[in-house]
């Protein structure tokens, strides 16, 4: 079997490389791929992006499976593309997408069905939003409506914060926030305390199969400080995800989503991403959907899969979940935890083209996942925000965490920055005698 990849970031990387190790494998191709894909052996770049080039370049191939990694590209409709010249492809379709493309429609939706989130207002005048933002207070999130790569939400402590975060953008848009093609809109919700947790699953558009539970780190600095990102590392699993609150999730919002877009006439197929914020009483609401899997997330999910991942794939895109419950998928017992290497003013203004040096091979404990990374045929240079993601299993996250770091630390190129205290929620739950989370 030869099965595509489409991305070129550290979820893809990882993604690929779960792939490469099924036996009914023969080769996996990554559109583009970055420097780490190009550097193994049982990867091939393909240095493509556009939706019908990519089609074209699969049936020319003949490939059995691929595989969407980014969110534009399902924006873009590519699911729809090569479903309709006969291609098999796990993904939502355009449609379904926009619970991601467009945080508007996904607040609507949720209000719609029913589903746990938080109080919202939608704006495209900006008076009328900063009057919201008068009139609700702050601490307050704003998020623009469109993808923003993971920088298009200001969680504001300040009423300063909030109507800056609405001039840029409704305004100047100095953020760089991609909005979407209908003009300039800005979702306003109250602020939810709590803490939160990546909900992963897989769905055949009438089954579902969750994934491991995660937690990623949005904010750039240490002790949850700066500003906000796609991601400075992650860990698995979750322990604020306890069985309890997993009933919950899959009961309260997942199967809940997946009927409702069934009710607004689109069948959901691919990963479904809910992001959530778990209150002290173990109540989850759902910040924001994305429509693929999470990216650091991904990174430690897949390190500790080990059920042979092209087979789920090819079971889902084949309709056929139904036959898999929870406790038919692998998991290794250990847990793992990335850790985000950035480059130097990453989110905002990230510098390229610096040499990287002292990457280790491939070790049974842990690897390390190519992001923002290029080779020129000799030499590795960073060429994007994020970087590396340096992931590594142990017997529980503090374990993980300690060899992680042990790998960064031999790792260096200039201007270099990362957060010393990636799983420090889970380590203080586990101190505190919470190891039931979910797998």
């Amino acid at each position: 079997m030869k099965a595509l990849v489409l991305g070129g970031g550290g979820r893809e990387h990882a993604l690929a490389w779960r792939l490469a190790q099924s036996p009914l494998v023969q080769m996996v191709y990554v559109a583009p791929g970055n420097g780490g894909t190009a550097l193994d052996k049982r990867l091939q770049n393909i240095a493509l992006t556009d939706v019908v080039a990519l089609r074209e370049w699969a049936q020319e191939a003949r490939i059995d499976l691929t595989v969407v990694g980014p969110e534009a590209l399902l924006a873009a409709g590519v699911v729809d593309e090569f479903r309709k010249h006969g291609l098999r492809i796990f993904g939502p379709t355009q449609a379904a997408a926009q619970l991601e493309s467009s945080k508007a429609f996904s607040k609507d939706f949720m209000r719609r069905h029913g589903i746990p989130t938080a109080r919202h207002e939608t704006f495209t005048d900006p008076e009328l939003a900063h009057q919201c933002v008068n009139q609700w207070g702050a601490p307050i999130v704003i998020k623009a409506d469109g993808l923003a790569a993971g920088k298009g939400v200001v969680v504001a402590s300040t009423l300063e914060q909030a109507h800056q975060a609405i001039d840029d953008m409704l305004g100047s848009n100095r953020l760089g926030v991609k909005l979407n093609q209908v003009g300039a809109c800005v979702v306003i919700e109250e602020f939810l305390a709590g803490e939160e947790a990546s909900f992963m699953v897989m769905c055949d558009g009438v089954s579902v199969l969750p994934l491991a539970t995660s937690q990623d780190h949005k904010r750039l600095l240490d002790h949850d400080q700066g500003p906000n990102t796609g991601g400075m590392g992650a860990y698995s699993p979750a322990p604020v995800v306890t069985p309890e609150v997993h009933a919950r999730v899959m009961r309260e919002i997942i199967q809940p989503t997946l009927d409702g877009m069934k009710k607004d006439g689109i069948v959901y197929t691919g990963f479904l991403y809910a992001g959530l914020m778990i209150d002290a009483n173990g109540q989850p609401k759902t910040l924001e959907f994305n429509c693929r899997l999470g990216d650091p997330e991904t990174q430690p999910i897949l390190m500790r899969l080990k059920s042979d991942f092209f087979s789920l794939l090819w079971s889902a895109t084949a309709g056929e979940l139904d036959r898999l419950g929870v406790d038919d998928v692998l998991w290794d017992h250990r847990a793992a935890l990335g850790v985000v290497m950035a480059s130097r003013g990453y989110p905002l203004s990230p510098e390229w083209g610096h040499t990287i040096s002292g990457l280790i091979r491939e070790a049974s404990d842990a690897m390390v996942f190519h992001a923002g990374t290029a080779w020129d045929g000799y030499q590795l240079r960073t060429q994007g925000g994020r970087v590396l993601c340096v992931t590594a299993l142990g017997r529980n996250v503090q374990l993980a965490k300690e060899r992680a770091y042990q790998v960064l630390k031999q790792i260096a190129f200039e201007g270099q920055q990362f957060r010393t205290d990636i799983g420090h929620l889970a380590i203080r739950s586990t101190r505190k005698g919470n190891e039931s989370a979910r797998p």
